[in-house]
């Protein structure tokens, strides 16, 4: 069932804003919501039911405004499964933006490369996913709506938007394959070997339950990862969290760049 709380509190803080396209930070990318203008802020905590990150580097902020003049809502900060075991954590969130109206999810996140030309610091389309954990967030639900075509998750005309809009913004662009662990130790180096022979370009701890429920909900999905480091057994360094959100502002500042135009050019 909807938690019409969470909507009512949204409509009601929103003043009138009806932003048809939201946006979830990952790690380290919370400066994004700099790059609003007129924002509107609500503390996860002033939403009834809306899930706090307990992560260092998620603010736990959603944020409404504009950027490029239009209309836009942003999560700073997501609850992740491995904080609490639980796939369908950000449901209730993900549920609230279809109820008040927003039809085009683009979903980014912090990930490691296993790829050598694809450096720390570069931003990643996710053309595709590997749900490695096994983990869904549908599970439980209890009606036929939770058998979910996942064919084409990542949404062409906007993953088209997002590649015309690096053009624009003369950064360059990366893409392929997610692959999500559970987290939250990182991998071992021989996972990243295992995910490379599998098809995976990055990995890491997010995003996949989002682009199940933001599919289940109706909504058109597209994803970037920025890259802040090389997987396990990549460079012989040990990999910490601290690295992540060190590295992330880096290509969060070319991701800004992209979404800004993307955004701008009414996708």
């Amino acid at each position: 069932m909807m938690d019409h709380a969470i909507i009512d509190v949204l409509v009601d803080r929103l003043n009138g804003l009806m932003p048809r396209t939201a946006v979830v930070l990952g790690s380290g990318l919370g400066s994004l919501v700099d790059e609003v203008t007129d924002p509107i802020r609500i503390p996860y905590a002033d939403i009834p039911g809306f899930p706090e990150s307990a992560v260092s580097g998620h603010a736990g902020e959603l944020v409404a405004g504009y950027l490029g003049g239009q209309p836009i809502l942003m999560l700073a900060g997501r609850v992740h499964y491995y904080e609490q075991g639980d796939a369908s954590a950000m449901r209730p969130a993900i549920e609230a933006l279809s109820g008040i109206g927003v039809q085009s999810l683009i979903l980014t996140n912090s990930a490691g490369s296993v790829r050598q030309d694809m450096p720390p610091g570069s931003v990643m389309q996710i053309t595709d996913h590997i749900n490695y954990s096994g983990m869904n967030p549908l599970i439980g639900e209890d009606s036929d709506r939770r058998f979910v075509g996942m064919t084409s998750a990542y949404d062409a005309d906007l993953s088209l938007a997002m590649r015309n809009a690096a053009i624009r913004a003369t950064v360059p662009l990366f893409s392929g394959v997610y692959m999500w662990f559970s987290g939250p130790s990182f991998e071992t180096p021989a996972e990243i070997r295992m995910a490379r022979t599998l098809g995976a370009d990055a990995v890491g701890m997010s995003t996949v339950p989002e682009v199940i429920l933001a599919r289940f909900f109706g909504m058109r999905v597209a994803a970037a990862s920025v890259i802040t480091n090389y997987g396990a057994g990549m460079t012989g360094a040990e990999l910490s969290h601290e690295e992540t959100k060190d590295m992330a502002p880096i290509g969060g500042k070319r991701l800004a760049a992209i979404l800004t135009e993307m955004i701008s050019g009414g996708n």
